[in-house]
């Protein structure tokens, strides 16, 4: 009898085994289908821009306009990649597309970002004061509408919004904020090749490119990282603060330094930094943005969620 018992419990012992076996099989697979998934809509959005053969520079506005062409229709395809993935929650939602808590996504994750660079603020009113007088020119600039419309809204729907949804499922919502930016980050290299073709030196080129990928992904992978994760489910508010950043680009410390008036710059640096970690959880309170979408795919426990 207690053979018969005993033989009973190793068989079911060994069920559960198979089960455990075949689930992480199963969970690595998920997992290496949405890296390559994530890493393929990267080359299609990358690929994309040099569909359109032209020995003219990256910045002449015909090469701009059929770009944006090119990126406005990665982007309009990328909700097929989520598709595919056959979830039950609105593609549109998991993106963040979304009118639920919309107003405070839109300003409140902007107002953070627009604090943590109040050093770079102070800084461009001290040595150009007519500077947000130029906005009204640069609209119609090609480069100003690519830099500040066309490819936050692009790149954070195609690097933010569709891969996100592929990546929670495996990694959760914390690990995902942080793998999400690492291709976008990637997808820079492309750079390489354009400054090769303006003659550039291999090295220069290279260690510029390597600092705009550790710019791109430790600095606002780590602040749109509060803003994503908090904004819940809303792509309104990291594609805003992608402009933003975009205008104001790397804080220029150095000239901070050397400024005559280096006492109040750096002052201003520091405050900005100090309001940001104040005004950051009072900002993410949950309350202003309502459940997110993608969170419903995440595997137990979500703690961000």
């Amino acid at each position: 009898m207690c053979l018969v018992a005993l033989m009973g419990n190793s068989l079911q012992l060994l069920m559960h085994i198979k089960e455990f076996v075949l689930f992480l099989v199963m969970f690595t697979l998920q997992c290496w289908v949405s890296v390559l998934s994530c890493l393929l809509l990267a080359c299609l959005y990358v690929g994309s821009l040099y569909v359109w053969r032209s020995s003219l520079p990256r910045n002449h506005p015909s090469v701009i306009k059929r770009r944006c062409v090119s990126v406005l229709l990665v982007s309009a395809l990328s909700p097929a990649c989520i598709l595919s993935f056959q979830v039950d929650v609105s593609v549109l939602e998991l993106m963040g597309v979304r009118m639920e808590g919309f107003v405070p996504a839109s300003i409140l994750p902007l107002l953070l970002t627009m604090v943590f660079y109040l050093g770079p603020f102070v800084h461009s009113a001290m040595d150009d004061p007519d500077d947000v007088q130029t906005w009204r020119l640069c609209v119609r600039d090609a480069v100003w509408l690519r830099n500040q419309v066309v490819a936050p809204v692009t790149e954070e729907l195609v690097f933010r919004g569709a891969m996100l949804p592929m990546l929670v499922p495996c990694t959760g919502p914390t690990a995902a904020i942080f793998v999400a930016p690492l291709f976008f980050g990637v997808a820079h290299f492309h750079h390489i090749i354009e400054q090769r073709r303006l003659g550039k030196d291999s090295m220069s080129v290279i260690l510029l490119v390597a600092g705009q990928l550790a710019y791109t992904h430790f600095l606002r992978a780590r602040l749109i990282k509060s803003v994503i994760c908090v904004s819940k489910g809303h792509v309104v508010g990291p594609v805003l603060c992608h402009s933003f950043c975009n205008s104001q680009g790397l804080p220029d410390v150095t000239s901070a330094l050397q400024h005559p008036e280096r006492p109040a710059l750096l002052f201003s640096y520091l405050m900005g930094i100090l309001l940001f970690l104040v005004l950051l959880f009072p900002l993410t309170d949950p309350f202003f943005y309502g459940a997110a979408p993608v969170c419903s795919l995440a595997p137990p426990p979500a703690s961000v969620c």
